[in-house]
C-alpha cells in the first residue's frame, strides 16, 4: 500500500476525490473545524442514534449528500493520542477491505496529527492488510487498497512525511516477523531463517555469517549443542550486522531466541496446543524484522544481530533430566527440565556477543509461560538491572504502540538455581519462573549492559486469531533507533 501527505484543511474534505473518505473523530460530538457538509452528514447520523462518540464506534456511509467521496467512514478514537488513532486505522480498514476501494483519503478532526500519527496509521493498515499464504495459497485475495493519502495542515506535512517513512520500515519488519513466525516448523527451518539473513544481506547490505555444529564446538557453545543435538535438522548459528556508523561507534547487540520448534524434548510437552510451539522462533524472527526495519531507514548506527537456531526434539540422542553441560562461558548446568531449552541456546549467545563490546545487549524470547501468567498478550515482559536502559526500552515501546513492563531481578531470586551438581540448574520452582529464567541468563551477560525480553504472551495470538504478531519490532527498532547518531 502506497502513503502520501495531502494538504487539506478538516474544513474542505467534504470536496477530497477518493474512493473512501475515513473521518477519525476525537470528542463527545461532531468535533470543531470539520466543514459543514460533513459536519451536518456526522450531526445527523448522531441524532438518529446511528452514531455513538464512543471509542471504537464506527459508521461507513455510501453516497453521503454533498460529499464527493462515494464512500465515508466516521470512526470515534477514545482520544487524540497516536495509540488511540493508530486503533481506530486499524478498525476502519478492516471495514473497508472487503469492499471496492482503492484509493483513501484518512484525516483526524478535532486535534492535530504529528509524526507518530503517522507511523500509527501505516503499521495499523500492515495489520490489518497482512495475509498468510507461505502454506495457503488459497487465502482470500488480497485487498483492492492501493493507497492513503494522510490529511494534513501545510505546517504539519513535513512531520507527517517523515512519520510515514518510519512506518513504513517498521510495518515491513513487523510483516518480515510475521510471516516467518507463522510458518511452520517444516518450512521455517534453522536453515531457512539463515536463508532468509542472507536474503536480508542481499538486499539491504548486511554482513551475514552462519556458524554450523562445527564452529560451534570449537567455540565451546555446549549449551546450545545440547538442545539441538536430539533432532536431525542442523542447527545455525547467525550473525548478522548492519553498518551504519563509524567503526569505533560499539555496536547494539541483539540476541534472539531461535527454536524454530519446540516439543520440550524429553520434558515434553502435552500435544494440546502444541502446534503452536512453532512461533518458538519469534525472537529471532523479530531480531530480522528490526535489521530490515533499521537498514531501510539507513540509520546511523552499528547493529548486530545474533540468532541462535534450532529444534528442541526428543530422540535416543537428546539431552535428559539430570545431564550436565558446559557452557561456552566454562559455567555448568544441570538440565533438570529439557523445555527450559531457550535459556541454554541464550547463554552460550550472549558469551558469543562478549566480542563486539556492545553498547547495549538486548535479548528477546518466548521463553516463559510464567511471563504469559503475569503479563498476559499486553506487554512484553522486560528484565535488566540497569535503570538507564530499562527507560530507553520502556520508552520505546510506548512510542512504538509496542509496550512493555520492567519486572524485578532481585538477587535474592538466583537461590531458586542452586544445583549439588552444576553451577547452577536450568530452573527453579514455578514460583516467580520468569524472573529465575532471567537471573539464569543474567549470569552470562556478566558486566554488559543487558537487558531480557520475555515476549512469551506478545509474539503471537491464540484461538480464532491465531498467528504471530511481529512484536517487539516496532520496540526495538526505535530503541535502536534511539542510538543513532543522527
Amino acid at each position: 500500500m502506497n502513503f502520501n501527505t495531502r494538504v487539506a484543511a478538516p474544513a474542505a474534505w467534504s470536496q477530497l476525490s477518493c474512493d473512501a473518505l475515513i473521518v477519525v473523530s476525537v470528542g463527545d460530538g461532531v468535533p470543531a473545524g470539520l466543514d459543514k457538509t460533513l459536519a451536518a452528514v456526522m450531526s445527523a447520523a448522531i441524532k438518529a442514534g446511528d452514531l455513538e462518540c464512543k471509542p471504537g464506534r464506527s459508521l461507513l456511509l455510501m453516497g453521503a449528500p454533498g460529499v464527493s467521496a462515494p464512500r465515508v467512514l466516521f470512526v470515534v478514537a477514545a482520544d487524540a493520542s497516536a495509540k488511540a488513532f493508530g486503533k481506530a486505522v486499524l478498525g476502519a480498514v478492516q471495514t473497508l477491505k472487503a469492499g471496492g476501494a482503492r484509493e483513501v483519503a484518512l484525516g483526524l478532526a478535532g486535534a492535530a496529527a504529528g509524526a507518530a500519527h503517522a507511523e500509527a496509521a501505516v503499521c495499523a493498515c500492515g495489520e490489518a492488510l497482512y495475509v498468510y499464504r507461505h502454506t495457503k495459497p488459497s487465502a482470500a485475495a488480497a485487498a483492492p487498497l492501493k493507497s492513503m493519502l494522510l490529511l494534513c495542515e501545510s505546517d504539519t506535512r513535513a512531520d507527517l512525511d517523515e512519520g510515514l517513512r518510519l512506518g513504513r520500515a517498521v510495518a515491513e519488519g513487523v510483516a518480515l516477523a510475521r510471516e516467518l513466525g507463522n510458518r511452520p516448523g517444516n518450512h521455517c527451518t534453522p536453515s531457512d531463517l539463515a536463508a532468509e539473513a542472507r536474503r536480508l544481506a542481499k538486499a539491504h547490505g548486511l554482513k551475514v555469517e552462519v556458524l554450523d555444529r562445527k564452529d560451534c564446538e570449537k567455540l565451546g557453545m555446549g549449551a546450545f549443542l545440547a538442545v539441538a543435538q536430539g533432532s536431525d535438522e542442523p542447527l545455525k548459528f547467525i550473525i548478522a550486522r548492519w553498518n551504519g556508523a563509524a567503526k569505533s561507534q560499539a555496536p547494539v547487540v541483539l540476541v534472539g531466541k531461535g527454536i524454530t520448534f519446540d516439543s520440550g524434548g524429553i520434558s515434553i510437552k502435552p500435544a494440546a496446543e502444541m502446534d503452536e510451539m512453532k512461533f518458538d522462533m519469534c525472537g529471532a524472527a523479530s531480531v530480522l524484522g528490526t535489521l530490515k526495519a533499521v537498514a531501510a531507514l539507513k540509520a546511523k548506527v552499528n547493529l548486530v544481530g545474533v540468532i541462535a537456531a534450532c529444534e528442541n526434539l526428543p530422540s535416543g540422542r537428546s539431552i535428559k533430566p539430570g545431564d550436565v553441560v558446559t557452557s561456552m562461558s566454562k559455567q555448568t548446568v544441570e538440565i533438570l527440565n529439557t523445555d527450559a531449552e531457550g535459556r541454554l541456546i541464550l547463554c552460550d549467545a550472549l558469551t558469543y556477543v562478549e566480542r563486539f563490546k556492545p553498547a547495549a545487549v538486548v535479548d528477546i524470547a518466548t521463553l516463559t509461560g510464567a511471563c504469559v501468567i503475569a503479563l498476559g498478550g499486553v506487554r512484553s515482559g522486560l528484565f535488566t538491572p540497569d535503570d538507564a536502559l530499562a527507560g530507553e526500552l520502556t520508552q520505546a515501546g510506548e512510542r512504538a504502540g509496542d509496550p512493555c513492563w520492567r519486572m524485578p531481578v532481585d538477587a535474592e531470586y538466583d537461590e531458586a538455581l542452586k544445583s549439588n551438581f552444576a553451577d547452577m540448574g536450568n530452573v527453579g520452582p514455578r514460583a516467580g519462573g520468569a524472573i529465575t529464567a532471567a537471573k539464569f541468563l543474567q549470569r552470562f551477560a556478566g558486566r554488559l549492559p543487558w537487558a531480557h525480553l520475555d515476549i512469551a504472551g506478545s509474539a503471537w495470538k491464540s484461538g480464532a486469531a491465531k498467528g504471530a504478531t511481529g512484536r517487539p519490532v516496532g520496540l526495538l527498532t526505535h530503541f535502536v533507533l534511539g542510538r543513532s547518531k543522527d
